[in-house]
Parts: C-alpha cells; structure tokens; sequence
C-alpha cells in the first residue's frame, strides 16, 4: 500500500469490511458485565480496489475490497493490473461487497476497523466452514446408528433403510446420506459487538463465526430489523424503610 492511499480513509457509510478469524475466549461485557464467549476477527485496513456503479459497462452498484498481503508470484496479471491501476500491493484475499449507495467512495480508499462498528452494534459475519471430507449420517446429518445387540455385526453406524417403495425402485432426490461434509459458506446473523480495538484492527463478537483459525471472514452491518442492543427497562420497585419490596407477600421465613 501506497503512503497516498494510507492517508484516504472510505466514508463511514461503506458499513462492510474483511478480515480474518483469530479465536475464541472469554469476555466480561455490558454494564452488567455479563461474561460472554466471543470471537475475535482482525478485521482491516481493506484498501478499495475498484469502484462498480450501475451507470457504467458493470450495471450494479458494488464494491471491490482487498485484505491481506502476499508475494506477486501467486496473483493472476489481470489481478495485478487492477491492484496497480488503484495504487495497491498485491492482496491475499479479494471481495466485491454490493452497496447501494456509492457517494464519496473511490478507488485507492482505506475502510478501517474503527469508526465503522460501535459497541453494542449487531453485524452479520460469512465465513467458509471448515471442511470435513466424506462423512457419514451419524456426523453429517445426527442420525442414531442402528443397535448394536442381537447379531448386529458391523451396522451401528449404518443408516439403515433408504427407501421403501417397491414400484419407484430407486432413492427419491433429498434423502439424507452419506457424502461431503462442510466447506460451503454460511453467515452468523446478528452478533454483537463486544469489544472495539481500533488501533490493533481488533473486533470481539458475542458468539461462533464460521470458518478455522485465519479464515477469511466478511464483516457487515446486520441485515436484521434491530441494529444495535437495546437494554430491557426493568419497572421501577418500590420499598418500605425496612427495605421490603411494596406489595410483594414476604416469605416465610421472614414471617417466623
């Protein structure tokens, strides 16, 4: 990256940044100081790579982020031309996040880590899971196995009948089989935000994310209605001088 480009920060608007999962711990959170298991991503800087709008040849609004470094001999020339053209080294990783709305965003812009998410804020976080390879039912889809008493000889682990229609003669589309297990891309929605380290690039999230240690993940404001974490109001209670709550029938220990 460029000096130039370390000095253009993206708009607060563009609410999306990429990163990459370091692990979990244990984290005191809230003003109850709630302890929370939480995730923590390293998340940016992400230079701008190129700006798409739907005036132009590509016809969507969308941008192309970048995230990582690595050596030039394993980027693609067409790649290259595009990270040299905004100014950039070459990346590790790149993605082209959609936006709606484009105004001040250009390429050769930074989005950084602080000033996007507050504490309390709710994001939504993809990540490719983990691979698991040829997996059986009882991994793959939870099944019970089948006894392993009275003769059974090899079959616990089987998934028993598949189907039962003598006419069809053959398995109908969707049964729930032996084959490849994770590696696809999911999204944990709505997790929030406990902890913000804007000079480390460090973000803490309540909760599992998708994907082993130093995958890439993509951060994003929550699709759901509620953004941000909204304390419950407890209703008031009222108390005698003695201390006792008004209008609660006290206990009976209190009465001997």
């Amino acid at each position: 990256m460029t000096e130039t480009t370390e000095t253009k920060k993206a708009p607060a608007s563009l609410r999306v940044i990429l990163g990459e999962k370091v692990g979990m711990t244990q984290l005191y959170g809230r003003k109850d100081n709630r302890l929370f298991g939480v995730t923590i991503l390293k998340a940016g800087p992400c230079p701008i790579v190129r700006v798409k709008s739907a005036e132009g040849p590509d016809g969507y609004n969308a941008v192309l982020l970048a995230y990582g470094q690595r050596s030039p001999k394993g980027v693609a020339k067409p790649v290259l031309g595009q990270l040299k053209k905004a100014g950039l080294a070459p990346a590790r990783w790149m993605r082209e996040v959609r936006v709606a709305n484009l105004a001040g965003l250009e390429a050769g812009q930074t989005v950084a880590l602080e000033g996007i998410f507050q504490v309390g804020d709710y994001v939504d976080v993809q990540g490719t899971t983990k691979g698991r390879g040829f997996a059986g039912v009882m991994k793959r889809h939870g099944f019970h196995g089948l006894p392993a008493s009275h003769g059974a000889s090899d079959k616990e682990r089987s998934p028993g009948s598949l189907a039962s229609r003598r006419a069809l003669g053959r398995v109908l589309p969707g049964q729930r089989m032996a084959g490849h297990m994770g590696h696809v891309t999911e999204t944990s929605l709505k997790l929030e935000v406990i902890r913000v380290d804007g000079p480390e690039n460090l973000i803490y999230l309540a909760g599992p994310v998708p994907g082993p240690r130093g995958g890439l993940v993509t951060i994003s404001e929550t699709v759901m209605a509620r953004k941000r974490y909204i304390a419950p109001v407890l209703p008031s209670v009222k108390k005698d001088k003695m201390g006792n709550i008004i209008g609660k029938k006290p206990s009976k220990a209190a009465t001997k």
